[in-house]
């Protein structure tokens, strides 16, 4: 695999009851870059993203990240990746500074930057108070911090500012282009929000009926869909070139 690319799929399938949720399905995904991910919902992205963190097993295809295949080297893998799949789940009795300690020793991880690491997703001074306490715009904000503590190669993340206000979205967004251009970490995205996707991707990739459709560059759409991404969405899920 070309060292550039962090990301790449070959007719990767999965199915669950003899029914093909992805099919046949390819994806790259470039280094530094951010890739997101647009569909509308129950299409497969969730699928997708479990498939790419080892979650699920392929029924089909390859899966290859940061040049290593899933199927031999999974724990390699997985050493590298940040995500956040579905509504997270915390041990809601302890802190969240001792969930974030508990999450970097299951990674094996040395990395002692907790207080920093709450204070850039906007929980500053709160690492001591129970994740019980959190509202649902706290809980995605630790969620978010719980997946780039250990500094990932990848991060994926899957609907992450669900549940955060307009001031958090902003925030957010900033947060994700500044670990892709500063940090070079490559971040794949999927949101319903397709404003936020066009604020900060680099590439945009359009799943429908298990496939990616279209893989384009951001710059290229806009030249393309001048009325913005939305119709450029609509335009592929309606079957347009």
């Amino acid at each position: 695999m070309d060292n550039s690319i962090v990301v790449k799929t070959e007719n990767l399938t999965k199915s669950f009851s003899n029914k093909e949720i992805i099919k046949n399905c390819n994806i790259t995904v470039y280094e530094g870059s951010i890739y997101g991910l647009l569909g509308a919902n129950g299409i497969g992205k969730t699928t997708l993203f479990k498939l790419l963190t080892g979650l699920l097993k392929p029924t089909m295809g390859k899966i290859e990240i940061l040049g290593m295949g899933m199927a031999v080297s999974k724990n390699d893998i997985l050493r590298n990746i940040g995500c956040l799949i579905e509504t997270p789940v915390f041990y809601e009795h302890l802190s969240a500074n001792q969930n974030l300690k508990i999450h970097l020793g299951y990674m094996d991880s040395d990395e002692n930057n907790i207080e920093h690491t709450l204070e850039r997703v906007g929980l500053v001074g709160l690492g001591k108070q129970a994740v019980s306490t959190f509202s649902v715009g706290m809980r995605q904000r630790l969620a978010i911090a719980r997946a780039i503590i250990n500094k990932p190669k990848l991060l994926i993340l899957d609907e992450p500012i669900s549940g955060l206000d307009p001031m958090g979205i902003r925030d957010m967004r900033e947060f994700f282009l500044e670990l892709a251009k500063t940090h070079n970490m490559t971040i794949l995205i999927s949101s319903h929000i397709l404003s936020e996707i066009e604020h900060i991707a680099d590439t945009i990739g359009v799943i429908n009926n298990g496939k990616i459709m279209k893989e384009h560059t951001l710059s290229s759409l806009k030249t393309q869909f001048t009325d913005g991404l939305e119709n450029y969405f609509l335009d592929v899920m309606n079957g347009g070139k």
